[in-house]
């Protein structure tokens, strides 16, 4: 991924954000063809090394081109926002898009049948806590012919992540009062998207002060 300096951050940031966003895209390439597939993931640490750990159903193509090619290439997109060169205070500026993304590189495996079940509770349990108070769904409340079914029908992977790439864009290359101008004219828009990405954006000046 090419990042310009202004647009850096660190490695701890940039695993922070991919786990709290916990969606992303698996690239792989078979036969010099990509494939991609857009999935849940966990970020954890495991044997010194980070490690994203998801699952595919049984008929998704993905985890067989992995075992033939183990590189993989996970993607993780945060809110994101077209920028108009109005907004700005200095004069003569031209269009742009803020984002944040964060590109985890590494090689995978599939896990073995008996390793399903472990990985559904972790999967389940990471984003049913977001959930709170609802009391958590567990794979507990299915019936054992439903459950059985369900970890026969997928496919768990895990991928050592050995390289990671992120891009904070998000006007640092420009005066605060042009960034403040950006800020003020998308607060008026009230959009959902708008507002996500204000959230984000403030977050991560209030950080930077």
């Amino acid at each position: 991924m090419y990042v310009p300096p202004a647009f850096k951050t660190d490695d701890a940031a940039a695993l922070a954000f991919a786990a709290k966003r916990g969606f992303g895209t698996v690239i792989v390439v078979d036969n010099g063809r990509p494939f991609a597939s857009h999935l849940p993931f966990e970020l954890i640490a495991a044997e010194g090394a980070n490690k994203a750990i998801f699952h595919v159903a049984r008929g998704n193509p993905l985890h067989e081109i992995i075992g033939r090619a183990p590189d993989v290439l996970l993607t993780v997109l945060g809110p994101d926002h077209y920028i108009s060169p109005d907004w700005y205070a200095s004069a003569d500026q031209v269009p742009t898009w803020n984002y944040v993304t964060v590109h985890l590189s590494g090689t995978a495996r599939a896990l073995e049948r008996s390793e399903n079940l472990g990985l559904v509770d972790r999967l389940s349990a990471r984003f049913e806590a977001d959930l709170l108070p609802k009391k958590p769904w567990t794979s507990a409340k299915m019936t054992p012919a439903k459950r059985e079914a369900m970890l026969a029908a997928i496919v768990g992977i895990e991928m050592t992540v050995t390289r990671i790439e992120a891009s904070w864009k998000l006007s640092q290359n420009k005066q605060s009062a042009d960034q403040d101008g950006a800020i003020a004219a998308i607060e008026k828009l009230g959009t959902p998207q708008s507002q996500e990405f204000l959230e984000m954006w403030k977050a991560w000046r209030a950080a930077k002060v």
